[in-house]
């Protein structure tokens, strides 16, 4: 087969690969992406084809390995290897995982403080917090704005007191 017959052979196959290229890459550029390098290695390996063998198939496997062969890179890419003396990357903050126990207490101890507050200024506090505006408190409760304004000031100033152990300097 000369190289102008298997350029139009391939060429022919490429609509029936299209449809792989999208389920392995999910995404249609690097669908596109996938099929112009599948096209391009099966046209610079043509002399390794055996004519007379499925040509599909042959297409099929170069792609699925060209896909593989990205993941791989991709991964290896993205990979971070700490190569420091005293592992001062993998150590450092930024890439430490919180404990979640520390937030459960600190909820625990956030929703004791509000049941704890007066109910004057705990309702108002716990409409705001939910999303209400200060004039739907204010009509709900049937007290005027300016109270509902201060009686969420002082429940947040009474919970900033009693949380103060949770402050960060």
């Amino acid at each position: 087969m000369t190289a102008l017959e298997f350029g139009y052979t391939i060429d022919r196959l490429s609509g029936s690969l299209k449809p792989f290229a999208m389920r392995l890459t999910r995404d249609l550029e690097d669908a596109n992406d996938l099929l112009q390098e599948t096209m391009l290695k099966a046209f610079s390996n043509r002399d390794k084809y055996t004519e007379g063998t499925n040509l599909k198939a042959w297409m099929y496997t170069i792609m699925k390995n060209t896909f593989i062969t990205n993941y791989q890179r991709m991964i290896r890419k993205n990979t971070f290897i700490d190569t420091t003396e005293n592992l001062h990357y993998i150590n450092s903050s930024s890439n430490s995982i919180e404990n979640g126990a520390y937030s459960k207490f600190a909820m625990k101890d956030i929703k004791r403080a509000i049941e704890k507050l007066d109910d004057a200024y705990k309702v108002p506090f716990l409409m705001h917090f939910r999303g209400f505006k200060y004039h739907e408190i204010a009509d709900k409760l049937a007290i005027p704005i300016g109270t509902v304004k201060n009686r969420i000031h002082i429940a947040r100033k009474e919970l900033k007191f009693k949380l103060n152990q949770y402050a960060t300097n």
